[in-house]
């Protein structure tokens, strides 16, 4: 049975670095262009998607797929993105103008690479009718709602990703013996509490099928943890998707290495 893979010490190491040399969360340089008001939110939602379940879509792979690295398929949670959200259970989206700009995170590349990929072949929707990278999607739909907190799209990046480091699940569920497997399946229960006991807080778990497909951990707007919401829209929307787990869930891997490669990217909407 394999074991989720650790974050690499280099990784760690650049990362560190980079907190070390960094003013804060609140830094102003190159700060989003707010448009329209909208009200502030109230919490974070970080959303992790787990590559095995989520690969298991990909039909044909590209340059920029996390799921055809010739490594393999991560075996680690991977980010989604960081979302402020409401606690009637919305959220705000496309609070500015500002266009994603690559050359703004050249310093996180390799961490965003590895633990922030695309899982996808396909170009997402941005905002006001646009369709850009997996990165230029969450920024510009989420991250420019977060200005009260981070100021600028390089600051959101790194937000995520240290909180991400912080709050390692992959970590705790491996300690926990929750590996991955194409076989094995484990209580949903298990696995909750192993979240709970390690981050004091209760996640909520999104499958298709048994198979993990996301965990989303809560944050206050200072990052100490907090429960995810209950009987809001946002459960509602994961209810009627059929998103809702079983009692014993598992987390597959996936090998792409039978997929053909292709250099046009289809139109896709996450």
């Amino acid at each position: 049975m394999a074991s989720i893979s650790a974050i690499s010490a280099l990784s760690l190491t650049t990362i560190a670095f980079l907190v070390a040399s960094t003013v804060s969360f609140n830094g102003v340089n190159g700060n989003f262009l707010t448009e329209t008001y909208q009200r502030e939110f109230d919490y974070f939602v970080l959303a992790l998607q787990w590559p095995g379940t989520n690969c298991r879509y990909t039909h044909k792979c590209c340059h920029n797929n996390g799921c055809c690295r010739r490594s393999g398929v991560p075996t680690h949670f991977t980010i989604h993105g960081l979302w402020p959200n409401y606690n009637d259970g919305g959220w705000p989206s496309c609070c500015s103008r500002s266009a994603f700009d690559i050359n703004e995170i050249s310093t996180l590349r390799h961490a965003l690479d590895e633990y922030w990929p695309s899982l996808s072949c396909g170009s997402p929707s941005t905002c006001h009718g646009h369709r850009g990278s997996f990165w230029a999607h969450e920024v510009e739909m989420h991250g420019t709602c977060a200005t009260s907190v981070m100021k600028d799209e390089y600051q959101y990046f790194l937000t995520v990703l240290n909180i991400y480091f912080k709050y390692n699940v992959t970590e705790v569920l491996s300690k926990a013996g929750y590996v991955p497997s194409n076989s094995e399946r484990y209580p949903l229960g298990g696995v909750i509490t192993a979240i709970g006991n390690a981050f004091h807080q209760t996640p909520l778990v999104v499958c298709s099928g048994s198979a993990v497909k996301e965990l989303r951990l809560c944050f206050y707007k200072n990052f100490k943890p907090r429960d995810c919401a209950t009987g809001t829209r946002v459960n509602e929307q994961v209810d009627s998707l059929k998103y809702s787990c079983p009692k014993y869930v598992s987390f597959p891997t996936y090998d792409s290495s039978g997929l053909k490669y292709v250099e046009a990217l289809e139109s896709i909407t996450i």
